[in-house]
């Protein structure tokens, strides 16, 4: 089992900055894919960034250009760095990781067997 926790959600306003972490505990190993999803009210729960175990990472078009996700493969982490914020940027996000054995990214949250409780992101005008 892979045990995953988010921190650093909050209230920002529109055009600001935001870095959220995920830390991850249990069976854990650096070649995981991990990834970042988020889920606004009402509606279903979208694929935001992913990294693989090497550093490759695939964004979401909606976010190209403002937020990065990162890993640290020394304390196993999964970091996402938003800046320029929209209201449209609000919702909960969720860490995620896929199964050791699958090394490339996706953007189906099928795949992603592990997940952390989410943290809420609220961006203000």
């Amino acid at each position: 089992q892979v045990q995953l926790v988010e921190s650093g959600g909050g209230l920002v306003q529109a055009g600001g900055p935001l870095r959220l972490s995920c830390a991850a505990s249990g069976r854990t190993s650096i070649r995981n894919v991990m990834a970042w999803f988020r889920q606004a009210p009402g509606k279903e729960r979208e694929f935001v960034a992913s990294i693989s175990r090497n550093g490759f990472t695939d964004d979401a078009d909606s976010v190209q250009g403002r937020f990065t996700i990162s890993r640290d493969n020394v304390q196993i982490g999964v970091y996402l760095a938003m800046s320029s914020l929209k209201l449209e940027d609000t919702g909960v996000y969720f860490c995620a990781a896929r199964e050791l054995q699958y090394s490339t990214n996706s953007v189906n949250s099928d795949e992603y067997p592990y997940w952390g409780q989410g943290t809420q992101v609220t961006v203000s005008s």
